[in-house]
């Protein structure tokens, strides 16, 4: 039976992983993620998991004790924000290349400099290739549930990698929204034990972890990371077809809101696609044929899946909450117009930069970005396709 309660991000990720109850939990508090441990060290003080809490001095350390505990078999998290997820970042590459499916809680947040401690999408594009699994929210809903789903994919025997579990700094990580928990047995029971096959405590079967790789081994290694993420999309599925069985939620690769005919559409990640439904809601009511592919995961990249998604679509807006430095846009647009590339895609494509730093992002600038697509339609070309959002020239 699910349980309403009014919660924010950081409670609802916290809560989330109270029910999982995991081995080891080793943290540095860096905003917005701060709440996230001091959330989750309250239960430990409390009995109500049997986690071992390890306060570190820094998000290095944080990451290096995930890994190996990881590594000795047990299930292992962080949490952290970004330029706690940069201080990591010599970490994320190891985690992923020893194939550890261990979880990290990140909540978005801009990187320095100027400081600047709100929303956007640089700290986990930074990381965008570092061989992690991320998946993304738009609520307070999404992040626990994505939180709850974490495990089983990272740990599924055709994967091994570790995940990154991301939302929006402040947008959702503070703000207090109406959502359903599961009972804690279902969640208990969904998540199951982990059984890992290889680990470094286990004494039947010596091994090493993390050894120097000269050249004859290097490359085989990268691939083997490669072919597990390849099996991602399809875990993710299997994952989210079991999730709605026990919670009535479902969930994809990608969210579709009104693609069934629409004409222009925005393709983007996190808590602004709300707005941008709104926008969505107002401009059809007007008969302006307008939809929204709202990413879930985005590493490993579903572009067959996207490109297929916007077909039949005249033009269309990618936005990406985090700069590229390329000269031609961000990471999500570079993605999304390579797929549609690859896919001989017809749609006018433009990438817009938006957000940053925590930049608000209102209903009118999401009717102003699909009046632009329409004009775009109409002239039969896409003229600037590097584009910026509500930001004073």
């Amino acid at each position: 039976m699910a349980k309403r309660d009014r919660l924010s991000g950081n409670e609802a990720i916290a809560i989330a992983l109270r029910q999982i109850n995991p081995d080891v939990f080793p943290a540095f508090p860096i905003t917005p993620s701060t709440e996230i441990p001091q959330y989750f060290a309250s239960f430990v003080a409390n009995g109500q998991v049997d986690t071992e809490f390890i306060p570190v001095e820094s998000e290095h350390s944080s990451m290096s004790a995930a890994i190996g505990a990881s590594a000795a078999g047990a299930r292992s998290l962080t949490a952290t924000s970004s330029c706690g997820l940069a201080y990591m970042w010599e970490e994320l590459y190891i985690a992923a290349s020893n194939r550890l499916p261990l979880a990290l809680a990140l909540v978005n947040r801009a990187l320095s400099g100027p400081i600047n401690i709100n929303c956007d999408h640089s700290d986990s594009m930074g990381a965008r290739d570092a061989g992690w699994i991320q998946i993304y929210a738009e609520n307070n809903q999404e992040a626990y549930d994505n939180m709850v789903q974490a495990y089983r994919i990272s740990e599924h025997k055709d994967v091994r990698l570790p995940i990154m579990i991301c939302q929006d700094g402040f947008i959702t990580s503070h703000a207090v929204e109406n959502m359903e928990l599961l009972e804690d047995d279902e969640v208990k029971k969904f998540v199951g034990e982990y059984a890992p096959e290889n680990y470094l405590l286990n004494p039947d079967c010596p091994m090493a972890v993390g050894p120097y790789s000269i050249t004859d081994y290097y490359m085989e290694a990268k691939r083997s990371q490669a072919e597990g993420m390849k099996h991602v999309e399809q875990v993710v599925l299997d994952v989210a077809k079991e999730f709605a069985g026990i919670s009535g939620r479902e969930y994809g690769l990608f969210e579709a809101y009104c693609m069934e005919d629409a004409e222009y559409a925005v393709v983007m990640i996190g808590s602004a696609a709300g707005t941008t439904k709104d926008a969505i809601d107002a401009l059809r009511k007007k008969g302006v044929k307008v939809g929204l592919l709202k990413l879930r995961l985005y590493r490993p990249f579903p572009a067959e899946a996207i490109a297929e998604a916007l077909t039949g679509v005249k033009a269309v807006a990618i936005m990406d909450r985090a700069e590229g430095y390329t000269n031609h846009g961000g990471p999500l647009g570079a993605d999304v117009m390579s797929a549609l590339y690859r896919a001989r895609s017809k749609a006018l494509a433009v990438n817009y930069i938006y957000g940053l730093g925590g930049r608000d992002v209102r209903v009118e600038d999401m009717e102003g970005v699909f009046a632009a697509l329409k004009q775009i339609a109409e002239d039969g070309h896409a003229g600037e396709t590097y584009r910026y959002l509500g930001i004073r020239e």
